[in-house]
């Protein structure tokens, strides 16, 4: 019997043709949204359910979360709550499954509590804490393994200048070929000729190949929060303020912001400069981040919420990436002068650690921070004393007589 030859039938699958489609992608991403948020709604309060409800009908519920001040206060309060960290905890097995999922803007939001768990689980563990932290540790794992798989086995490198060879804008144009090998063979393999200019350089290890970890163990604890951090730092500018605020704060508590050296360095940039010293406006701004605090009942300011920190150790491998999300608050642009105060005392509370242990990398890098930061804020001095002055002296224009129109 003759079998007939069935017809072909099309490769593509349901589910790929699902999610080529815009729409039904779009759809999903919000329907995960929302079942993400009924379930915090579910873990925090009852009187704080009807704010955060809201954030389910909008058309972009995950990204509300992120920019919701209430809930991140809520969320905030619960994983400072002292019975709080454990592997039972259920926010951390919602913030955990939360970045387990595809959607970016879901990802932001866990990312958004790095500086509070950090602070909350590096504060305890230091100060010999009973409870357990585990459930703070799996979340902190979750990110690592995602950054793991990100890089791929391979290391981060920076490009270093050779400061052996001749710089680019001083090597002749035209240079013999005994010459440009003479020239590669002392840049190493890195050493090119571009358009009859000399470039060579040196391969730097910013970051050694990350190893899969299944647990947090107290010789790499620093090293695995210091990747978390840089995660977070890689998303800052879509980071809202309260959490940068936290971090700042944090950061100053962990290099222990009460020693009165902080402010020694702007007054020897003051005198080596011959400039004024402006020690009262640091002063000024130690207050002000002191009134960021949270109260015990839970009732602060309008966008101030967190914990206190406590000082802990800050090897390099932890203090790096903290510096740089401190170099971002300083020096973005698009951030608030609060945001900018607060990690000025950040700043200057970290060179005072630096100078009581002596730490070459730190110090350096607390100074050209706070370097920076002080000509930033007399650049902007000088602006706004030139736009005033300016508008002072520009005559204003004489008006013109007012002709009326009359019928006859």
């Amino acid at each position: 019997m003759n079998i007939p030859q069935s017809q072909p039938q099309p490769t593509s699958s349901p589910s790929s043709s699902t999610t080529s489609d815009p729409m039904q992608s779009w759809w999903e991403s919000i329907s995960k949204a929302r079942t993400r948020i009924s379930l915090l709604i579910s873990l925090l309060p009852p009187s704080l359910s009807p704010s955060i409800s809201l954030l389910a009908d909008t058309d972009r519920p995950a990204r509300s979360l992120l920019l919701s001040h209430s809930s991140y206060s809520s969320i905030t309060l619960s994983l400072s709550n002292p019975s709080s960290g454990s592997g039972s905890d259920p926010l951390c097995h919602w913030l955990y499954d939360t970045f387990l999922s595809a959607d970016p803007d879901l990802r932001l939001v866990v990312l958004s509590y790095i500086p509070v768990l950090s602070g909350i689980y590096l504060s305890r563990i230091h100060s010999n804490s009973n409870n357990s932290l585990s459930g703070f540790e799996a979340v902190l794992l979750s990110i690592y393994a995602s950054e793991t798989k990100a890089r791929n086995g391979k290391a981060v490198v920076v490009n270093l200048p050779d400061l052996n060879l001749p710089s680019l804008y001083h090597t002749p144009r035209n240079v013999s070929n005994s010459s440009n090998a003479k020239l590669n063979g002392n840049a190493g393999t890195n050493t090119n000729v571009n358009g009859g200019y000399k470039l060579g350089g040196k391969s730097g290890v910013l970051c050694p190949p990350l190893e899969p970890q299944t647990a947090v163990k107290s010789t790499k604890r620093a090293f695995i929060v210091g990747v978390v951090l840089d995660c977070y730092y890689k998303q800052i500018s879509q980071m809202p303020v309260w959490s940068k605020l936290d971090f700042c704060r944090i950061a100053a508590d962990w290099a222990g912001q009460d020693c009165e050296c902080r402010t020694e360095f702007d007054e020897e940039v003051g005198n080596v400069f011959g400039e004024e010293v402006r020690v009262e406006e640091i002063d000024e701004v130690g207050e002000g981040i002191g009134d960021l605090r949270i109260t015990e009942n839970g009732e602060n300011g309008d966008c101030d919420v967190g914990v206190k920190g406590a000082r802990i150790p800050l090897p390099w491998e932890l203090l790096q990436p903290v510096l740089r999300i401190l170099g971002h608050c300083l020096m973005g642009p698009m951030n608030s002068n609060e945001v900018k105060d607060a990690a000025s005392v950040a700043v200057r509370s970290l060179y005072a650690r630096a100078s009581h242990e002596l730490v070459p990398q730190a110090l350096l890098a607390t100074r050209s921070l706070i370097q920076l930061d002080k000509r930033a804020r007399e650049s902007a001095q000088l602006a706004a004393v030139n736009s005033a002055s300016s508008n002072a002296n520009t005559p204003s224009k004489a008006k013109k007589p007012e002709i009326l129109l009359v019928s006859k």
